[in-house]
């Protein structure tokens, strides 16, 4: 049964890449997908050159958000081990095309198709010491020549759900794949206990959620946009990280609603110029795109604008410091963004009521009355206006918002910890 899901599984994987190369004229990801992977041997050999006479640390993420998630252990790791050779890859165009140039790892690149020769040719070429594989990302062929090439695996901000294809009753080959990690370190106690039942399994641990450390890294080390405080110009304000089509659909309303107690600041979730221009012909107060300010030399127009749309990318994450509440977009959607960044500088958060559930740092915001689930425009104005005017309230939840982040860091010392104890293990052996 195995080996013929594996076949089956080998089929899925290769229909998938010939899928995408078909849409590629017509689809921009899609072709982004498919571009970057041409001739990706001859890039990696070249890529990978630097690497001589150096070990190699392979670090993987799916997208932007599992970077994220794994930026933190990446650079305490080249703190730890400044000989090792970084190399990066991602799955997604969205993580990759933003991350390209990242200063932290030596060479950045897609990673190809997860098929046997395709696995086969790439740890033959950057031939890795130790590998990490981020949250959610498991690939069978890369995983089993790594193992079969005696490389040391970790899986790391991982979390499972009884859903997951795992735990069926003919999840046998996915469960299977987990066995060719050395350590999975869990976010939480629900993951150990799906899969501790299970024989085969590797050493597992709850280690916590790297994000955390990366969101108080970014508190302490957040941008400061003074450009950003002249538009504020000490208001109450809201950011809305993240924004879909669906979550403008209950937030323009309100903000019509609102005026001018609130100023705002709106960052889509990708910057597509006619959606922005819609949205802010539906506003009834004026709005200003963040490229117009910045080409006006930051100087704001006579008619002060209520709203500031961000088209621009990488400004997101330190711009919540200038929020009093925060909404995070997704969740009306393909699922909730990020609302840990929010939280950690000390505010309420809001975000739709319906794909959040699957995030358990959500659920834990929600436990503690830092976060709030809304299904319509009325909620989200009863919320906003019950914090603009109980300031007291306010304050409390930020107390509590930066206190629950503050407990939870710590998971980027235990992946370090983990990885020098299984680089040992490989030296020893050598």
């Amino acid at each position: 049964m195995t080996k013929l899901t594996e076949i089956l599984y080998s089929a899925g994987v290769t229909s998938y890449s010939g899928l995408i190369k078909s849409l590629a004229p017509f689809h921009p990801k899609a072709r982004l997908w498919s571009e970057g992977r041409k001739d990706w041997r001859s890039k990696l050999k070249e890529g990978m050159r630097n690497a001589e006479n150096r070990k190699v640390a392979w670090f993987h993420a799916a997208s932007l958000g599992e970077f994220e998630q794994g930026r933190p252990v990446i650079e305490a790791f080249r703190k730890k081990f400044p000989d090792f050779f970084i190399l990066l890859t991602f799955y997604s165009p969205s993580g990759y095309e933003i991350r390209k140039n990242y200063p932290g790892a030596d060479f950045i690149a897609y990673l190809p198709s997860d098929t046997a020769v395709n696995a086969r040719d790439f740890i033959s070429i950057t031939h890795p010491e130790i590998a990490f594989f981020i949250k959610y990302e498991f690939w069978y062929h890369y995983l089993k020549t790594l193992r079969k090439n005696d490389v040391k695996v970790i899986s790391f901000a991982t979390i499972f759900r009884p859903d997951q294809v795992f735990f069926k009753k003919w999840g046998g080959f996915y469960r299977k794949m987990l066995s060719f990690f050395d350590q999975i370190l869990l976010q939480d106690e629900r993951s150990l206990q799906l899969l501790s039942p299970y024989p085969g399994m590797p050493f597992l641990q709850i280690a916590g959620d790297t994000r955390f450390d990366r969101v108080a890294d970014l508190a302490e080390n957040a941008r400061e946009f003074p450009e950003i405080e002249r538009f504020i110009n000490g208001g109450f304000c809201l950011v809305v990280g993240s924004a879909w089509a669906e979550d403008m659909q209950i937030i323009i309303p309100v903000l019509n609603r609102m005026g001018k107690d609130l100023k705002v600041i709106i960052a889509p979730h990708e910057i597509i110029e006619s959606e922005i221009e819609q949205w802010k012909k539906q506003l009834n107060l004026p709005s200003l795109r963040y490229s117009q300010y910045k080409a006006n030399h930051f100087k704001l127009p006579e008619t002060l604008p209520q709203y500031l749309f961000i088209d621009h990318i990488g400004m997101l994450a330190s711009l919540y410091r200038y929020g009093s509440v925060a909404y995070i977009g997704g969740a009306f959607g393909k699922g909730l963004h990020n609302t840990l960044e929010a939280a950690t500088f000390g505010m309420p958060v809001f975000f739709g009521n319906r794909n959040y559930k699957k995030f358990s740092e959500a659920m834990a915001l929600i436990d503690l009355g830092i976060a709030h689930p809304l299904e319509n425009e009325q909620e989200l104005f009863s919320s906003i206006h019950g914090y603009l005017h109980d300031r007291d309230q306010l304050n409390e939840i930020a107390e509590k918002s930066r206190d629950f982040v503050s407990k939870n860091v710590g998971a980027t010392q235990k992946v370090i910890e983990v990885a020098e104890q299984l680089l040992k293990e490989g030296a020893s052996k050598s």
